[in-house]
Formats: C-alpha cells, structure tokens, sequence
C-alpha cells in the first residue's frame, strides 16, 4: 500500500537499516538504498529522529521531526509496525510553512501600519510627527531613517533616527540631487528602485550619527501628502548581505503613505492654527492701560468658555497726544458665536477707519450705520462711544449710546450716576438717532461702559432672576474710589457668582477712571473725600 503512495516512504529496522523504500523516496534520496545504515546515508535529522522513536516504540506515533532535504522542508511521520520496523512518511511542508511565514510577516506589517497610523495621527505637531516617524521607519524597517521635509527657505528640515537610539532634528542646506530619486521624492514622483542606488554615494548629512558599518542598502520613498508631498523618506541598512528585498520596499512606499498623511494633517493644521490665531489677535479685545493720563481696564466673557470671541467688543482709540481726545468704544452685536465675532471684527475696523471724525460721535454712528445697511450681514449691533481727556486733573467725557445700556458713573462717595444718553440700534434704520451727553470725573470717579450680558445674566438663589441693573448700582456703589482694574474685577465676578454654572450672553465691561492725584490716606477707618469723610462700610 505504502509503495504506490505519492509521498517518499522508508521502512526502517529498529537497528537503523533501510528495509526498503517507494520510488517517490528513491527519487528524493538516490543515496539510499536497501540495507544502507540509516545515519550512513540518510540526512542526520532522520536518523536521530528513528533512534528516538525506537527508544520509546509506546510513543513513537505522536512522535514527529522536520528537517531539510534537497532544499525543501518535510516532516516525517513514523509508523510502527508490528515486527519492530518503523515507516517514515516524509510529508513535503514547505509551501505550508512558507505560507505561514508569509501571514505571520503581513500580520506583523499590518499591525506596524496600524501602529504608525494610530501614533502618528495623534498628534497634530509636526516636529513630533517628524520625530514618530523616522524613530517607527528605523525600528521597524531599517537600521536607521532620515526624514526629509520640504525645504523651508534654503534649508531642509531633518530627522534622524537609528534603531534603539536617539532621534536628532537638524535644519541644514542641502542638495537633493546628491541623492539618487530623492530630488524627485519631495516633488512627489515614484520612487527608483533600490538597485539603482549605489550606497557608496550617499553624502554624510544623510547618515545618523553613530551609524555602524558601513552602507549597504538605500531606499528612498516620497511621503504621500494632501495634495502636496510632504517630504521624503531614507531608509539604510548597514550590511550587503540583507539588502532590501522588493517586498520590503513595497511596504516600506505603505508606510511612507501613512506617514505622508499624518505630516500633511500635522501641517494643514498648524497652517489652520496660525491663520487662527493671527485672525483671533485682530477679533480679541485689547489689554487696556492708562493712556494721556486716563486709567482704562476691560473685561470680556464669552457666552460660551470654549470660545475666545464673540458678539460683545471693546477698544480704546488713544489719541495723538494728551491734548486730543481718546475714544473708548464697546458694543454688542446681535448674536453670539464666530458669526458675530466677524461682524464685530467689520465695525470695530470701520470705526478705526472713522477715527478723524471721533469729534462728532453722530456722524460716525451714521457713518457706520450706512456701512452695516450696505453690507450682506443682517445682523444689527448696540454701541456706546466715550471720549475721553484729562484736564487740570480731571478727566472730561462725552458720551454717546446708540440702543446701548447708558453708561454708569461711580463717584468718590459711592454714588452711582445714569449717564442721559439715549439712541437707536446701528444696522438697523436709514438713520441713526442718538444723544450725546457730557460729565467730569474728578480724581478717583469712574465711568462704566457695559453690556446687557452682566444685567441679564440669570441665576441668583432660584436660578432663574435676572442680575438686573439695580444690583449692578449697589455693586458699583461700593466700589467709589477704587481703580479702574478693581471695579472691572468686581462686576465680573459678582456677575459670575449670581450666574453660578448657569448659562449666559457675552458679558463685556469698561472702565474709564481718573487716577488719585494721591495716595489714599486713611485716618481712624475714614477717607476724607472732597473736604468730607466717608466711613468705610463694613463687611460682614
């Protein structure tokens, strides 16, 4: 039965002799022959393999051994038989164990990719993307990456790695041609194989420092981008003897591709985030100081803590000097969100346009009136304008609202002032109707410019009330005297307190201030004020 069987068959006595074996054996060992010792002629792994099996002829049938012949690898499998011989079948194994070796390597190359692009794709900063990438090229693919970024100016970003050691990031002139296909991997093109590139020219600025040995093997892959290549990647080796094989570099372009989509996304979004913040400088309110002898302070909170901007605004034009008036503007625009913020961002840019006309706070509101009526927003906005200038110690205010809440005036004794100022909303009608009013601010009086957000923040013990304007009067009323800073502190987090967790409109405060001509004396718990003292309230 054994000798016609498509697989090489020995039977074998229990002291090692060949007692005879199929044609397919004879083929696959014409060195053996009937009667042959085993371990004379037969290769060593089968020999040791029966004289285990004899020692434990109980066992021998679980038994099984591999080796090689002829370049091929076969398992054989022993048969006891009753007389003491033992049959080996030799099963050829090795397009199974090269099919296994295969998944086991795509298994290992599918879950580096899918490490690299998890890793990678966490982070949105290009120098650490740069970093993970030639440190996972190196430890995965190579002895050693270098990852080329675009060049920046006359210099090329970059990134050394070798396997198991440090990543150095380095910004030098280079010259791309230097290197074969490199030159056409940051324009985007398809790589050259990895034949075509002799390791004996590669410049040093391309190997890592502490590279051992010397060059053996190159590749040289673009980094896929977004539309836009987003460098090129090296990998060397070390050695002749393991050059790169095709599949590698198949799997090295794979991983290049990941890695050129995380940099691009890093990229993108660092482009995305200076745009940002450049737009966000010009939409963010000012810091505000003292300016021609005028104190100034601000405060904004957006409706929402995530957001930096909003619908409410402020600025202070300072004028040209001490003589000329400055002007302080705060509005609202209907609306909250990045929405509003662009059309605050168009009138505060208007007004600044306006700003020789800061004289006549009607024109200028009509002016700006007509600007929102032309445009394709349909939002309207609330404003009210003070200008400001210091004479002879005190500083004088003109005052205009246009369908804004009317400024409050602190004075030193605590007393809280309505400025008479009354107007329509901006954007809205042909024309705007607006009055404009005027006061002095002796020394230590302060003017506060505010945005219904801080009388209409609802919370209070209930949740539901609103702060109103009446409480904002006892609020101020306390804070005669104070800086400028200090009341803007004050009714920000008075406000926030009744507000609790609860939610609100952007909140946006101004203070204009005339500073102490001296400092403050305080004698047996009074301030003498204007000839009178005050008795300081006490706190509970």
């Amino acid at each position: 039965m054994w000798g016609d069987a498509p697989y090489p068959v020995l039977v074998v006595d229990r002291d090692g002799g060949v007692v005879d074996l199929n044609d397919v054996a004879r083929t696959l060992l014409p060195g053996v022959a009937c009667g042959d010792r085993l371990h004379d002629t037969a290769p060593a792994w089968l020999a040791e393999a029966h004289r285990l099996t004899t020692l434990a002829p109980g066992e021998s049938a679980a038994a099984l051994r591999s080796g090689s012949i002829g370049g091929r690898l076969f398992d054989a499998h022993p048969t006891p038989s009753r007389d003491g011989d033992v049959v080996w079948w030799l099963v050829d194994d090795t397009d199974r164990r090269l099919a296994q070796k295969a998944l086991r390597s795509e298994q290992e190359r599918t879950g580096i990719l899918a490490e690299v692009s998890g890793t990678l794709l966490s982070s949105l900063n290009v120098s650490r993307c740069m970093e993970l990438t030639a440190r996972m090229a190196a430890d995965h693919l190579a002895d050693a990456a270098v990852v080329i970024a675009p060049a920046q100016g006359r210099r090329h970003p970059l990134t050394h790695a070798r396997a198991g050691g440090p990543v150095t990031q380095t910004a030098q002139v280079i010259d791309p041609a230097t290197v074969p296909g490199l030159a056409e991997a940051l324009r985007g093109f398809p790589p050259v194989p990895t034949r075509w590139i002799n390791p004996d020219e590669i410049p040093q600025w391309a190997i890592p420092d502490g590279f051992d040995g010397p060059l053996g093997s190159v590749i040289v892959t673009p980094l896929p981008g977004h539309g836009v290549p987003a460098g090129a990647l090296m990998l060397l080796r070390s050695t002749t003897e393991n050059v790169f094989s095709e599949g590698e570099e198949v799997f090295a372009r794979l991983f290049a591709a990941r890695a050129g989509a995380a940099l691009s996304a890093a990229r993108m979004y660092a482009e995305q985030s200076d745009i940002t913040a450049t737009l966000m400088r010009e939409l963010l309110p000012p810091a505000l100081t003292q300016m021609h002898g005028v104190e100034y302070a601000g405060s904004y909170r957006p409706a929402k803590d995530s957001e930096r901007v909003g619908g409410d605004f402020y600025d202070v034009h300072p004028g040209t000097d001490s003589t000329h008036e400055s002007l302080v503007v705060l509005g609202d625009v209907a609306g909250k969100g990045l929405e509003a913020a662009v059309l605050t961002g168009k009138i505060r840019n208007t007004l600044h346009a306006l700003l020789p006309l800061a004289g006549d706070h009607q024109q200028m509101l009509n002016l700006l009136n007509s600007a929102l009526l032309t445009s394709h927003h349909t939002r309207f906005a609330t404003l009210v304008l003070a200008s400001a200038r210091r004479r002879a110690g005190r500083v004088s205010l003109r005052m205009t609202s246009a369908g804004h809440p009317p400024p409050l005036v602190i004075r030193r004794n605590g007393t809280v002032e309505v400025a008479a100022t009354r107007g329509t909303l901006v954007g809205a009608m042909p024309t705007v109707v607006a009055e404009t009013v005027e006061t002095a601010l002796a020394p230590g009086e302060t003017c506060l410019l505010y945005t219904d957000g801080i009388t209409e923040a609802r919370g209070g013990p209930l949740g539901g009330e609103l702060f109103g304007e009446r409480r904002l009067r006892q609020v101020l009323s306390e804070c005669g005297g104070l800086p400028a800073e200090a009341i803007v502190e004050r009714v920000q987090m008075v406000a926030a307190q009744w507000l609790g967790s609860g939610r609100h409109d952007d909140m946006a405060v101004v203070a204009v201030s005339a500073p102490k001509s001296g400092p403050l004396h305080v004698v047996n718990g009074h301030v003498p004020v204007d000839g009178t003292e005050i008795r300081h309230r006490r706190k509970g």
